[in-house]
Formats: structure tokens, sequence, C-alpha cells
């Protein structure tokens, strides 16, 4: 032990006791603060990555118009495609509570709307004078949805090369014509 301290001063290094328990104990000659530092940077990296999902809420009522609920399942689907959860929930006033099957119309719409991103979590269901259900963001879905998204694309794309083309060939034969034309006139 007094020759690996010895060492690691002539080096201007750290000694480090890595396992205390064990007969020698086990030390490491290192830059003490420059592992430190690197676990630091690794940890920070680490949770760089990770995924903080977090619980939006939507509010609806039963008497809800149809502007207001394409506009709030617009911003539901927003939510999910960020990577949120939605908890969506049917407030119920007065006497509105003895027609939860209002509230639950108004919730298989939105699961319908949806389905083609999302996930059904917790099924709707009756909390009092409220009835709430989850939707959580379904990755698999979404990829499908994109890669869909991305061949109408291309297919759009070469529907217009295309077109752009038979414009090109009927302007040619135009031009053509044109020329013979003004051939035969002269």
């Amino acid at each position: 032990m007094p020759e690996a301290l010895s060492l690691a001063r002539e080096l201007e290094l750290d000694l480090v006791e890595v396992a205390d328990k064990a007969n020698p104990p086990v030390v490491r000659i290192m830059d003490y603060g420059k592992y430190k530092y690197e676990a630091a940077q690794r940890a920070k990296e680490s949770r760089k990555k990770t995924s903080h999902v977090t619980v939006k809420e939507m509010k609806y009522r039963p008497k809800i118009g149809s502007g207001d609920f394409n506009t709030k399942t617009r911003k539901v689907e927003r939510f999910l495609n960020d990577g949120h959860k939605v908890k969506i929930t049917i407030m119920f006033r007065g006497r509105e509570v003895t027609h939860p099957e209002l509230g639950r119309k108004i919730l298989d719409d939105i699961a319908e709307r949806t389905d083609d991103i999302a996930k059904l979590e917790a099924y709707p269901r009756l909390d009092g004078r409220n009835m709430t259900m989850v939707l959580g963001p379904d990755s698999k879905k979404q990829a499908k949805k994109a890669r869909e998204a991305a061949e109408a694309v291309k297919e759009a794309a070469k529907a217009e090369a295309a077109i752009a083309e038979a414009v090109e060939a009927a302007d040619a034969t135009a031009a053509a014509a044109t020329v013979a034309d003004s051939t035969e006139a002269s």
C-alpha cells in the first residue's frame, strides 16, 4: 500500500480504494476528479434519453357542440402525437348525471377518432359527477400512419412527374404542329 501511494504521488494521480473488504485491499491509481466528471456526464446523457410522459387532461360536457368537439379532439390528437397520455373527462352538471350514455357516446367517438394513433389505457368509468377515460400514444400505430403518409407523398410525386411529362409531350406535339402549319403556309 505505501508503494502504491508513493507511485500515485509521483504520477500526480489519486489512489482510489476499489474493494475495501478484499484481503489485501484493492486500490487503483487514477485521476479521481476526471472519473467523477465523466460519471456525471454519463448520468446526464442517460437522463436525456429517458422519455417523460405527462398526462394532459381535456374536459368535455355532454351538450358539447360539434365545432367545440372537433377543436378539442384535434388538441387531444396533438397531445397524443407529442407522446403525452391524455385523460378525457366528461363533466356532468345537475340532472345530466342521470344520462351517462351521453358521456359514454362522446368518449366512444373520441376513442374511435384517435384509434389510428392511440390505445385505450383506462376504459370509461363514472366517478361521481365525472366520467373519465385515459388514452395513451401507440408508437406502432403512429409509425404505421407515418409510413402510409410517406408512401402517399411518393405516389403523389410520381403522379405529378407523370403529369409533367404528359404536359411536356403535349407541348412538344403542339410546337411540332405549329412548325408544320407554318411551313405549309409558306
